[in-house]
């Protein structure tokens, strides 16, 4: 999990200098945007594996898996943004914290 972490530093202090002419809270928003742009071709990608857009793109599920993957860097470069000194543990405590309710529902079921 190091590797991810210090993967997605380097991409954020990549992201940042690129942006560096924008404020903070523009950043953080516009990052937050691009998690939704992700994930929105995602679904398109799975509407065309579907067949089910109009504009005959063919699709499959590595092209959807590769657009999920894109929102989940962009989620985690977002995290990074907001809070870059303390991510580790928000993510570690909202990701138990999500996966404890997860594990109770099934163990109670």
């Amino acid at each position: 999990m190091d590797d991810l972490w210090d993967n997605i530093i380097k991409l954020s202090a990549a992201c940042r200098k690129a942006g560096e002419h924008l404020p903070n809270e523009e950043l953080k928003a516009l990052q937050v945007g691009k998690v939704a742009e992700e994930a929105g071709e995602a679904m398109h990608a799975l509407h065309g594996l579907k067949g089910l857009t109009t504009c005959d793109d063919t699709h499959s599920w590595s092209e959807v898996q590769n657009d999920l993957v894109g929102a989940v860097i962009a989620a985690l470069l977002a995290m990074h943004y907001i809070d870059p000194e303390g991510v580790r543990e928000t993510f570690e405590e909202i990701f138990h914290r999500r996966t404890r309710r997860g594990r109770e529902t099934t163990a109670a079921a």
